[in-house]
């Protein structure tokens, strides 16, 4: 299993790819592609995103899900989708919605 995932031009922010292609900022809400043909076809909607200048650095990652929750695979990914690990006070961690 897959996510599409990059950084929003505009502030920087993890972003992944939700419903239809558009940008979500919780891994949760992330379109969870099952087979290559569906990965081949969000990076041609991400490439679309790039180009209009949405988002940069747009690529798939692994993921799994545990409990009904996705999780990404590798330690890069855990951290991207968590926020920074100096100040997570700041991060996506300290955030009070669960989805």
């Amino acid at each position: 299993m897959k996510v599409v995932t990059a950084n929003r031009l505009l502030d920087g922010e993890v972003v992944w790819q939700g419903p239809n292609g558009s940008w979500v900022e919780l891994l949760s809400l992330a379109n969870v592609l099952e087979d290559k043909e569906d990965v081949a076809g969000a990076l041609e909607l991400a490439a679309k995103s790039i180009a209009d200048r949405e988002v940069v650095e747009a690529y798939a990652m692994d993921v799994t899900q545990d409990e009904g929750r996705i999780v990404p695979v590798r330690l890069r990914e855990i951290i991207r989708a968590a926020g920074p690990t100096t100040h997570p006070q700041f991060g996506k961690q300290a955030r009070a919605v669960a989805v």
